[in-house]
């Protein structure tokens, strides 16, 4: 750990969550409101919206989910978000209920928030805010800490109707949900971009330390695969079956926030030894992803999702039971697009959770992935196909390959350096014009050659 002050802890580890803070109170009673409008065109259904938003509340410690509903609205009202009549509805039904947190499955302006909190007598958090309090309970190493405190810090700056002194606090969270100096107006935005600065400059320093560690592992040029997925699809799950590793794995939103890696060895290809066989590789798991992801924590945990980025394979898992499980997919799709995913990187989509489908349904879907080369149906609760899995992923690693001479000037040394890094050079030497190469490479790493 670095000494100097730059570098200390930005926060003390003295526990976990919510349930640190108020471990002798009781539970906050919460209430989820899900506005469905109208006006705004929808990808999902408005009550498996409602449902998520029940999931994610659920996934805060100390936290008592006593009502749900969804609010039809054929227009957002600016001042009150919801109708004045609908606002007196909700007033009465808190009270009565002793309600003292209301979760908005949706964006929440500073001033709606003020209002609403005002008229209600409640905490309001929006689902921005839920996620990052989420994120900020469950973030356990450095890099994670300081991605969503930037994040936080980032969304706080444009809420300056509320206080931001969760900057001193001394408990996991936000401060979102309740804690000291809350109801105070604070509107110093020197002291937050201070804060911002400090935090990136120490968040450099282990982004850097990552860089290091992948171009380590780049010299050893073995395979990364990469679990990607919705939150709660069974990536770490998966995870840990392939592994033998003890990743928190639980029925609950965002269970995994900080990026795991392990080397593991594949088993030898169905049908043939090849020059695949035993072939050790990386296989990392990753954060999940959710629709409406708050573009903060995007950009906050970019460095963290690079190494899907720099990833060989990519391991699409889902939860195939979900009942909106290709919404699910079609959002994944888009946040891998946003991140700049190379489309050439070869893509396997994993069908989990089979154990939750039954009869006539379970075996349309496994007979619909046989006809497909790039799904695999599986259970990683039971093991059920993760060893078919493993045998297609090495298959991926074990394409055709073809051999090539290529001479490459002096000045592509980009070019020369992603090469090796691929292990695909088997001789070299210098003449007067560059380097003299010979390759053996797959039709796809001469693909994602041509564009470099």
């Amino acid at each position: 750990m670095p000494d100097d002050d730059e570098d200390e802890e930005i926060w003390p580890d003295t526990g976990t969550g919510l349930d640190a803070y108020e471990s002798e109170s009781p539970a906050t009673r919460a209430f989820v409101l899900h506005p469905d409008i109208k006006s705004k065109p929808a990808r999902r259904l408005p009550e498996h919206g409602l449902a998520e938003a029940v999931s994610l509340a659920a996934a805060l410690p100390r936290i008592e989910v006593v009502g749900a509903e969804v609010v039809r609205l054929p227009r957002l009202h600016p001042g009150m978000l919801f109708g004045s009549g609908k606002v007196e509805e909700l007033a009465a039904r808190f009270k009565a209920e002793d309600v003292g947190l209301v979760l908005v499955d949706g964006p929440v302006s500073p001033v709606q928030q003020r209002n609403l909190e005002k008229e209600w007598g409640v905490k309001l958090l929006d689902r921005t805010g839920l996620i990052l309090e989420i994120f900020a309970d469950r973030a356990r190493t450095r890099e994670g800490v300081l991605q969503v405190e930037l994040a936080a810090l980032s969304f706080q700056r444009t809420r300056l109707v509320r206080a931001w002194t969760h900057l001193e606090r001394q408990r996991g969270g936000f401060g979102f949900v309740g804690g000291p100096g809350e109801t105070q107006i604070e509107a110093d935005r020197r002291a937050i971009d201070d804060q911002v600065i400090r935090l990136k400059r120490q968040l450099a320093k282990v982004v850097k330390t990552r860089e290091l560690h992948r171009a380590a592992r780049k010299k050893v040029p073995f395979p990364i695969v990469a679990l990607v997925g919705y939150t709660n699809a069974g990536k770490s799950t998966l995870f840990n079956r392939i592994t033998g590793a003890e990743v928190l794995a639980k029925d609950m939103l965002f269970a995994t926030l900080d990026p795991t890696m392990r080397a593991m060895v594949l088993p030898v290809p169905q049908g043939g030894a090849g020059s695949g066989t035993g072939r050790k590789i990386i296989l990392s798991d990753t954060v999940g992803f959710i629709s409406e992801l708050p573009t903060t924590l995007v950009a906050a945990f970019r460095a963290t999702l690079e190494e899907v980025l720099s990833a060989d394979l990519i391991l699409h898992v889902r939860d195939i039971s979900h009942p909106e499980s290709a919404e699910q997919a079609a959002d994944v799709m888009d946040i891998l697009t946003s991140l700049g995913v190379n489309k050439a990187t070869p893509m396997l989509e994993i069908w989990n959770k089979l154990d939750l489908v039954d009869g006539s349904a379970r075996d349309a879907l496994a007979a619909q992935a046989a006809q497909r080369n790039d799904v695999l149906a599986v259970s990683a609760l039971t093991g059920e196909g993760v060893e078919a899995l493993l045998y297609r992923v090495s298959q991926v690693f074990d394409e055709a390959t073809s051999e090539r001479r290529l001479t490459l000037p002096f000045t592509e040394g980009r070019r020369h350096a992603w090469l090796h890094a691929q292990g695909v050079v088997e001789a070299e030497s210098q003449g007067d014009d560059g380097w003299d190469l010979s390759l053996r490479w797959t039709a796809r790493q001469e693909k994602q050659y041509r564009d470099l």
